[in-house]
């Protein structure tokens, strides 16, 4: 339910928080966006909303609540509930495909969709699929049965029905500053990461590949609170995009550097590849230092390029002839703990594709995989010590219209069951050294560990 000015004022007022009561007539008043990501928080520690996807673009939070349909993509099946009519079928061939049938089939004629897609999406794409295991998810999303939002401005409770409009101000005005957070030890190399690296390089001097990205994952010995450590740590992150999700036995939060692939209303096809690390938010003058270094190490600059070009034939592929192009060109971005060679690459999606084609082509993220992907995929496979599950996958958000944005999940905090975990990896090429990627690891996990919030 969307309300007007009128309608909060007179209603809906929550005492001593009218700035989120009513925006419009408040202009002095500013929500920060440590208010909104702690709001939106609020409302998804609340438990009162059920499932939910919280997605933060332009410094805009979306809440997206309840499940109003479902679709979820395991190894072998696609799994569809749409307004407790459930089917259950068989597919092969490629995920996109099940997906964009999956959403095709709902009975809603126009719907939003959120949810995660998992590293293992990739699988059938490059060709090492018989190595998933058959309990795998690769995609799981929902249709909410409400959206509210929240930036700058205050609450907006979207088309949420009245008592939940009621309540989602109710929390917005009583949502806390998140508790104390406990260290996160992320030094240890439990799984002889320098090993692997070391394994990888090797290979590439052999020539099977040129550029390959391992991760390391460390778990958390202690129980944490997912809502308030995404308050936590976004207070401190400086993210592309962030989020926060609650879908079956899967929690995550996490604070994305890097848009993997957008299609937009008007078929713009979109892509950020990130590549190229130095440590961020230490002091002004070694944080300058570090930039000026980023710029001028021929390793970080070569392993951009690479990423670059990658990335630009993957959207020519999917693109109208000569609308590929880069621009802007490898500029710093920084992101909470550590700053990046960034560019952007973009064309316009050819008549004969769908945006989840798109999805298809770019991911995963070269940022996650390598160069050729298809070799650093199988490599990924091979040298790492476990699967990714939902890392370096990405956080979804689709419309029935045709627009799409997937942002990548990276710099994530995990939790499953009795675990939860952190993970982090970093680009091996042939003038890496083991020492120094292992370091780059720390430095991204910096980005999330500082902030866990034990429950």
């Amino acid at each position: 339910m969307s309300l007007t000015t009128e309608t909060r004022a007179a209603d809906l007022r929550v005492d001593g928080f009218d700035a989120l009561a009513a925006p419009a007539a408040t202009a002095t008043a500013t929500v920060t966006d440590a208010d909104a990501a702690r709001i939106a928080a609020a409302w998804a520690a609340s438990g009162e909303f059920g499932e939910h996807v919280v997605y933060e673009r332009g410094r805009r939070w979306i809440f997206a609540a309840g499940v109003r349909a479902r679709v979820v993509i395991t190894r072998d099946e696609v799994i569809v509930d749409d307004q407790g009519d459930r089917t259950v079928t068989a597919w092969a061939g490629d995920p996109a495909d099940a997906l964009a049938a999956a959403t095709s089939s709902l009975s809603m004629d126009d719907w939003n969709i959120y949810g995660w897609v998992g590293f293992d999406f990739c699988a059938p794409y490059h060709g090492i699929f018989d190595r998933v295991p058959e309990d795998t998810v690769l995609a799981h999303l929902i249709v909410p049965e409400f959206e509210a939002f929240v930036d700058a401005g205050g609450v907006d409770t979207g088309t949420a029905g009245a008592e939940a409009a009621r309540r989602l101000f109710e929390i917005a005005s009583t949502a806390k500053c998140p508790g104390e957070s406990r260290p996160v030890h992320v030094r240890n190399d439990a799984d002889d990461y320098r090993s692997r690296v070391a394994t990888a390089i090797a290979e590439i001097a052999a020539g099977r590949y040129q550029k390959v990205i391992l991760s390391r994952a460390v778990d958390i010995p202690f129980d944490v609170d997912i809502p308030a450590t995404y308050a936590r740590g976004r207070a401190d992150n400086t993210p592309a995009r962030s989020f926060l999700y609650s879908l079956g036995d899967l929690s995550a939060a996490g604070f994305s550097p890097e848009l993997v692939v957008a299609v937009h209303a008007d078929r713009t096809v979109v892509a950020e590849p990130l590549a190229g690390t130095r440590a961020f938010g230490i002091s002004p003058e070694k944080d300058a230092a570090a930039r000026a270094e980023l710029l001028g190490d021929a390793k970080e600059v070569a392993e951009h390029a690479m990423s670059v070009r990658a990335c630009y034939d993957e959207i020519a592929t999917i693109a109208d002839v000569g609308t590929a192009a880069v621009g802007p060109f490898m500029e710093v971005r920084e992101r909470g703990s550590v700053q990046h060679l960034a560019s952007t690459v973009k064309g316009v999606l050819a008549d004969h594709e769908n945006p989840w084609r798109a999805l298809e082509v770019v991911f995963p993220s070269i940022t996650a995989s390598g160069i050729p992907k298809t070799p650093a995929v199988e490599a990924i496979d091979r040298l790492e010590s476990s699967r990714r599950g939902p890392y370096s996958g990405a956080v979804l958000a689709a419309s029935s219209t045709g627009e799409l944005e997937a942002t990548l999940a990276l710099r994530t905090i995990f939790s499953s069951g009795s675990r939860a975990w952190l993970r982090a990896g970093a680009g091996i090429v042939a003038q890496s050294t083991p020492e120094r990627e292992f370091e780059e690891t720390c430095e991204k996990l910096g980005s999330v560990a500082p902030y866990v919030i034990p429950r």
